[in-house]
């Protein structure tokens, strides 16, 4: 596979596990396509045009060297400075993959943040509530990372000549389809928030954390608490939604919620309207993601090199 191959495959997988469902992203991408064509000569000569063919805009091929078959790639969470250098200095590898974005990717996270407004919907909130309360994380969002240096690893990936790519919600949809499927599948045994972590602890990925002390924890609610409808709307989507969504959530039926990481302020929200909620744990989260799109990799004969923070577990046959 080619290094552009290989970003192609993480979109289109990325798009089959998403939770909105493969007909809604063609839907999305279809407005995408409609407001471009009705923008003037000037503003399409600034539009981004990786956003007609690539729904989730934190998630780019930032180099590619036209290397031919990939034979060696280097795959962490955060794949930066000193981990180009160590893909230099290890010298056969051809290909570096971040999970966490970068350059064009980290600029456009907030693009991918709506995500979770169809995602909500899903769980019954309506959808003009969901996209009211999330359209203002969203802006806030942007602001914030306007100032970031996005392109410093960029650059660096292509002083040392190294191909480069970050992938990030498409991983995130798989571990969340994964989390997803598994709920419904035991939902008949999850009565209580207990009985939900018990489940997360036996995912590969979680137990390992565990012994890191960085598993699935309690962030509120009480473990002998029922856990009612349980809502994964925290895993995929660029990143932590809005404080404000907890009561709608309240109001709407769900009573768990499955995420991997959490705000105190947010926690504290969540409190407040009786909403159970499991933090399954950041790395190991993003591992889990990564890790269904790399064992497709590994089918083909690639040579996988975990780093960064990732923990690699095989599901090959």
């Amino acid at each position: 596979m080619t290094t552009k191959e290989i970003y192609n495959l993480a979109i289109n997988l990325g798009i089959e596990a998403d939770l909105r469902g493969r007909q809604a992203v063609i839907e999305h991408q279809n407005y995408i396509k409609h407001k471009y064509r009705r923008l003037s000569k000037e503003d399409k000569a600034n539009f981004d045009l990786e956003r007609l063919t690539n729904p989730y805009a934190d998630s780019r091929l930032l180099v590619d060297n036209g290397r031919g078959d990939i034979k060696k790639i280097l795959v962490g969470i955060d794949m930066e400075g000193p981990e180009l250098l160590a893909a230099k200095w290890l010298g056969d590898i051809d290909l570096v993959i971040s999970h966490h974005p970068e350059g064009l990717g980290l600029a456009g996270l907030s693009e991918v943040m709506d995500l979770q407004a169809d995602v909500l919907a899903q769980y019954g909130i309506p959808i003009n509530i969901a996209e009211s309360v999330i359209r203002p994380r969203i802006e806030e969002v942007h602001r914030g990372v306007l100032p970031a240096n996005h392109n410093r690893a960029v650059d660096m990936a292509n002083l040392l000549s190294l191909d480069y790519m970050c992938l990030h919600t498409p991983a995130d949809n798989l571990g969340a389809r994964y989390l997803v499927d598994l709920i419904a599948e035991k939902e008949s045994q999850l009565k209580r928030v207990s009985d939900l972590l018990e489940l997360l602890s036996q995912i590969p990925e979680y137990a390992q954390a565990i012994r890191y002390k960085a598993g699935p924890i309690l962030f509120a609610g009480h473990k002998d608490s029922h856990c009612g409808r349980i809502a994964v709307t925290e895993f995929t989507g660029g990143t932590s939604g809005s404080k404000d969504i907890y009561e709608k959530m309240a109001n709407f039926g769900i009573g768990t919620v499955v995420g991997m990481h959490m705000s105190e302020e947010h926690r504290r929200e969540a409190e407040k309207n009786h909403i159970n909620v499991v933090i399954a744990g950041h790395m190991a989260s993003d591992s889990l993601g990564m890790n269904l799109f790399l064992d497709k990799l590994e089918e083909q004969g690639i040579d996988v090199i975990p780093t960064s923070g990732l923990v690699r577990i095989k599901r090959l046959c």
